[in-house]
């Protein structure tokens, strides 16, 4: 079942806000999207987890995060080089 949380604005800023052609529908999207780009960004969702949270379908959710410099893949030197061996040695194999 959703839970639903609930933004309030002060009239003015809603009234600035809806006079620049955003709906309540839109700011209630454009806010998911954002605190899902926030929830990946600190590692506290997954990936598809945040693009479930954001709205977004997958691709789509991982296009806005490289779009706001956010890479979705992020090894440290290590973990790359662990990746890169792992691939060669693979690689061996056929």
């Amino acid at each position: 079942m959703p839970v639903q949380a609930i933004i309030e604005l002060p009239d003015h800023l809603y009234r600035t806000l809806s006079a620049h052609g955003l709906s309540k529908e839109v700011i209630s999207r454009e806010a998911r999207k954002l605190m899902a780009f926030e929830c990946y960004k600190k590692r506290i969702l997954s990936l598809g987890k945040s693009a479930e949270f954001s709205g977004l379908p997958l691709w789509n959710f991982i296009e806005f995060l490289g779009e706001n410099g956010v890479a979705v893949v992020d090894y440290d030197d290590e973990q790359l080089k662990y990746e890169l061996n792992s691939v060669e040695e693979m690689g061996k194999a056929f």
